[in-house]
């Protein structure tokens, strides 16, 4: 049953979780939320997070309320593309380094990740201080410090915690409560960020009582209320003669959901789910995820190609020995994170700090929007620089 509760008004806020692979993110996350994230079977099997896992809670204190969207980023070094989809989709992040293990190299990954989003407002949370001694923990502690020195996280709070101890989550709650909300677009068109795609009908459901595709993912400006005319772009994959191509698709949302609680209208800010008009067979399996949906005929065309003007790191990241990042190579492939989509683009030309790319899977290319660059090295992708599109 859905909750009534009237959400109306108050604050929304996207945090996602992010760190090194079990240094305690999804338990930290379900402490928090009171959901634990990780629902995909393969996810549960593997004890580690795989999509993104989402989970909405109303957090209050001293008489402040605020809704927040949890996104649970994965950190096994294999999954750094997920990562920084999820990085898309939020306004702060909470950063966990387990005491016990220190930093990783997917810690670092992730808080360059962080930065190359552009995610300024970080929690970091020194986890598992129940696993140390005092002694050890004020030297994790020290070793975190040194750490965020020049980055976005520099001057963040580190909050000693212990998830299983129930030790301190109440002092990240009060940090939450005093982030400053970003300032939101709610005069230009639409633009739907959309990270999951599923059919939430049961099986043997009666006809009757059957619902449209459910696309799932945070509304990054404009305002969208049931009842609207949607595009979706680049839309559905198809293929002819060993050639893919996409068709975009129209729609009408239906209903709208924050977490739980049934809306009319949705504004930017805080995790979304819309009911459309869709059959179930373009939005199961995350048919759509990595799309765009907006008021039809106010998205860029769909593209092949690409421009960026970037900038490289000066060293590779998430590799256990330090190397330097190489200059980038006319013909080499890079694994692209824009927004939820996730491609990967062959160098066609590098002129001064602009490259452009051929791609693999096309893109809704919108002008301004952040982009991860990664590398394959060793047989793994390496974040090694950020850019924006041109």
């Amino acid at each position: 049953m859905a909750k009534q509760e009237n959400i109306q008004g108050i604050e929304m806020l996207n945090v996602g979780i992010a760190g090194h692979i079990d240094h305690g993110k999804t338990s930290l996350l379900s402490k928090l939320s009171g959901k634990f994230a990780d629902t995909h079977s393969e996810e549960l099997k593997r004890g580690i997070t795989i999509k993104l896992g989402y989970a909405d809670k109303i957090i209050e204190k001293s008489g402040k309320k605020r809704y927040v969207s949890f996104v649970d980023c994965p950190g096994h070094e294999m999954l750094m593309a997920t990562m920084l989809s999820g990085a898309a989709l939020i306004d702060a992040a909470i950063l966990v380094i387990a005491a016990n293990e220190g930093i990783r190299p997917q810690t670092k990954e992730h808080l360059i990740a962080l930065q190359a989003k552009g995610v300024k407002n970080v929690i970091v949370v020194q986890n598992k201080i129940d696993l140390v001694s005092r002694e050890e923990a004020l030297k994790n502690y020290k070793a975190i410090r040194n750490f965020l020195k020049g980055s976005i996280a520099e001057d963040s709070v580190i909050v000693p915690v212990s998830v299983q101890q129930d030790v301190n989550i109440d002092k990240i709650i009060d940090l939450l409560l005093d982030i400053k909300i970003p300032e939101r677009d709610n005069e230009s068109a639409a633009e739907f960020l959309i990270a999951r795609s599923f059919d939430i009908n049961k099986p043997g459901s009666d006809i009757e009582g059957l619902h449209g595709g459910v696309v799932a993912g945070v509304l990054k400006r404009g305002v969208i209320k049931i009842g609207d005319d949607v595009e979706i772009k680049p839309g559905i994959a198809e293929k002819k003669a060993n050639q893919v191509s996409y068709k975009p698709i129209k729609t009408k949302i239906v209903s709208i959901f924050r977490g739980n609680y049934p809306i009319k209208e949705a504004s930017p800010g805080g995790s979304l789910a819309f009911e459309t008009e869709l059959d179930n067979i373009l939005t199961r399996s995350d048919n759509l995820s990595g799309s765009i949906g907006s008021i039809p005929g106010s998205l860029p065309d769909i593209s092949e190609r690409i421009k960026i003007k970037y900038d490289l790191f000066s060293e590779v990241l998430g590799e256990e020995e330090e190397s330097e990042v190489g200059d980038l190579i006319l013909g080499e492939n890079l694994m692209l994170s824009i927004n939820t989509t996730i491609t990967v683009g062959k160098i066609e030309k590098i002129k001064g700090e602009e490259i452009e790319l051929s791609l693999k899977i096309s893109v809704v290319p919108i002008k301004g929007d952040s982009v991860g660059l990664a590398r394959n090295i060793n047989g793994h992708w390496r974040l090694i620089g950020y850019g924006e599109i041109v």
